[in-house]
């Protein structure tokens, strides 16, 4: 076997480094896919009908659904270019989702998802896997169209494995079909199955990976992205050249969150006070404890960040686009009904028309920091990554 041969370009040798992040949330992941069905529109509007988000970013990274949804726009298909246009993906949540999370409509629907959830994942993943080999074929971590970064956990091992487009060139052993990559950091602990494969590095030698939903390390997978860039740059890659390790003010990110509960809604020390095993496995119409680690990991990543670039004076280089203010059906993982889905569609739209907010790390809430909507700032950002992809078009 030869050591694959990488399709990327290096980065763009404008100013900016162009990072698109897309978070974990199972069906709200149709959240961040209405957003980005407005910023590839955005981008057309510019540079024409055939522009496509794997264009304009050096790196995109998503976990869980996010995963999935960064396989879809970097994947290439037999023109080698992007397998689906952004608009597309709202489309296939709508389609697949039920089918992913197919709902159960006896009277006793939940006295079975209970008992079923004691016993094994809520879901055998059967669909999801067959869906994701017949889309995503035979495509490798190593032919995306740009750079992806895609957070999983290792249940055998323990700790997370991160497959980057970055470490594949030195580790050829991450080479993993991307769908293997998608159904395995989609595989969300009492949903979904693990998942078990193996790779083989050019000398013939495998490697097996035991994988559970990347949310349990970074659902937020923004930090592990800029990350996978520093380390690059660290190691001297002349694809980075003049730009410095600390030199933050040369990203641009922009990073999806898939919505969150609002803060009063769901629980408190009273109800989980009174939880055992079984209480923080199962509560309602969800899973508190899944619910605990992916929200407790996006907003560490987003104090992370928000702090970093404040305090390396380039505040205006990121933006974090998220919502808190989710209700019912609507937070959950898992509530694949059309009604729902339709009103996780409609959830989206309204966040570009909302205000950019920040969190509140005293309070949990996002306020307004009076930078106009969502929509402006993304257009705003299209902007810069239009002139940032002239620019280098220039200097190459």
């Amino acid at each position: 076997m030869e050591t694959p041969k990488s399709p990327l370009q290096p980065p763009t040798y404008g100013n900016l480094i162009t990072v698109l992040s897309i978070d974990g949330g199972g069906i709200r992941g149709v959240i961040p896919a209405t957003i980005l069905a407005f910023l590839e529109s955005e981008l057309q509007k510019l540079d024409g009908e055939e522009a496509r988000l794997a264009d304009y970013f050096d790196v995109i990274a998503g976990t869980s659904t996010g995963g999935l949804v960064t396989a879809m726009l970097t994947a290439p298909n037999e023109q080698n270019r992007p397998l689906f246009a952004a608009k597309d993906i709202k489309d296939f949540y709508l389609n697949h989702c039920p089918k992913i999370f197919p709902q159960q409509s006896c009277p006793f629907a939940n006295a079975t998802k209970l008992l079923k959830s004691l016993t094994g994942p809520k879901y055998d993943g059967k669909y999801l896997h067959r869906l994701a080999k017949e889309k995503l074929g035979d495509n490798r971590l190593h032919q995306t169209l740009t750079n992806v970064v895609i957070p999983t956990f290792d249940i055998k091992k323990l700790q997370p494995t991160i497959f980057s487009s970055y470490e594949v060139k030195k580790s050829p052993s991450i080479d993993a079909l991307l769908s293997d990559i998608c159904i395995g950091t989609s595989a969300a602990p009492t949903y979904l199955p693990a998942h078990q494969f193996e790779t083989h590095d050019p000398k013939g030698n495998a490697r097996r990976f035991d994988l559970i939903d990347g949310g349990v390390a970074a659902n937020n997978p923004t930090l592990v992205a800029i990350s996978e860039v520093t380390k690059e740059i660290t190691r001297g890659s002349s694809d980075f050249f003049p730009i410095k390790p600390m030199d933050y003010g040369r990203f641009l990110v922009i990073s999806l969150g898939t919505g969150s509960p609002k803060t009063e809604e769901k629980y408190d020390a009273h109800k989980a006070a009174k939880w055992g095993l079984l209480g923080w496995l199962t509560s309602e119409s969800s899973t508190p404890l899944t619910d605990v680690f992916m929200q407790s990991s996006g907003d560490m990543i987003d104090f992370h960040i928000s702090n970093l670039f404040k305090a390396l004076h380039s505040e205006e280089s990121y933006l974090r686009i998220q919502d808190d203010t989710l209700t019912g059906n609507e937070s959950s993982v898992d509530i694949a009904t059309k009604k729902n889905l339709e009103s996780l569609v409609g959830l989206g739209e309204r966040l570009l028309k909302k205000p950019v907010t920040k969190v509140n790390f005293e309070t949990g809430v996002c306020e307004p920091c009076h930078k106009g909507t969502n929509e402006e700032a993304l257009i705003r950002y299209i902007t810069f990554i239009c002139r940032n992809s002239l620019q280098g078009e220039a200097n190459s």
